[in-house]
């Protein structure tokens, strides 16, 4: 896809997270919104060795969404890879639905529960290490809330990760400065964030996480590095990105809009505000 493709695919993604969110009447908005770029690099940059046919493929290269919250995006972005059909979206947390409000294998393309945050690295780094140990080619990628990098279970892993010299494993971190009910700098500072990963031993590059050029062209040179490290990509990025009433607003994380701001929103998304 060129650029301007990839641009029009985020834009039709983040309509889908939206009345995904609205079918279901429920639903983490904002936070799903702000890795919208960064999955449709990953997923339609060329960037994710997948096989929506065969999601099992065992060169795949593993994604996991840690921050397990933001899920309207995975499930919006893997129905329109072809994983399942997207009229699923549609059941979106309803009786019965493969579709909950956080990921679960059992839905194509999810590689693991990611409801209880600050698990993912470490599960990443898990399977990293065993990719080497099998002799196996594939890479994984674990998206990353920066408001999940207060919890400890992140530096541990981080510091394994860094120890092991796991240059297949990829951290990606969502940078919209916001977490649950406040910034993240309020609760515990987070800053000099890429001094704490290369500390710990981990290859580090900063990133617009809405320019989707430099996202691909970023991502689209992991298999040149010539290191023996882990790397971590800290992508900036606005929490709520393309409705203007949700953007940075610590006040958006779990709420729904409801009457004119159903009107607004899709207004905005549809005009790639």
């Amino acid at each position: 896809m060129t650029t301007h493709d990839l641009e029009a695919k985020a834009r039709e993604i983040r309509q889908r997270v939206l009345e995904t969110a609205l079918s279901g009447g429920k639903g983490h908005v904002p936070p799903a919104l702000s890795w919208v770029d960064i999955g449709v690099a990953l997923y339609h940059g060329g960037i994710l060795r997948h096989r929506p046919d065969e999601p099992d493929w065992r060169q795949r290269d593993r994604f996991l969404l840690s921050k397990g919250h933001g899920c309207l995006t995975l499930y919006s972005i893997l129905a329109d890879r072809g994983f399942f059909p997207t009229e699923e979206l549609e059941t979106f947390v309803r009786d019965g639905s493969r579709l909950a409000g956080h990921p679960d294998p059992e839905i194509p393309g999810c590689e693991m529960i990611s409801g209880s945050l600050g698990h993912g690295l470490g599960f990443g780094a898990g399977l990293a290490l065993g990719a080497r140990h099998d002799g196996g080619a594939w890479r994984v990628f674990t998206l990353l809330g920066d408001g999940e990098c207060h919890e400890g279970s992140i530096w541990e892993a981080a510091a394994f990760a860094g120890h092991h010299g796991l240059s297949n494993l990829i951290a990606i971190i969502d940078r919209n400065t916001l977490c649950s009910t406040d910034f993240t700098e309020n609760v515990i500072g987070l800053e000099p964030g890429a001094d704490r990963w290369r500390v710990l031993g981990w290859d580090v590059t900063e990133i617009d996480g809405h320019d989707l050029t430099a996202l691909v062209q970023t991502l689209g040179m992991l298999d040149a590095r010539m290191a023996d490290k882990p790397l971590a990509i800290i992508a900036h990025t606005t929490k709520g990105k393309g409705v203007s009433f949700m953007e940075g607003s610590p006040l958006w994380h779990h709420r729904m809009p409801r009457g004119d701001e159903i009107d607004r929103a899709r207004a905005e998304l549809a005009g790639g505000a």
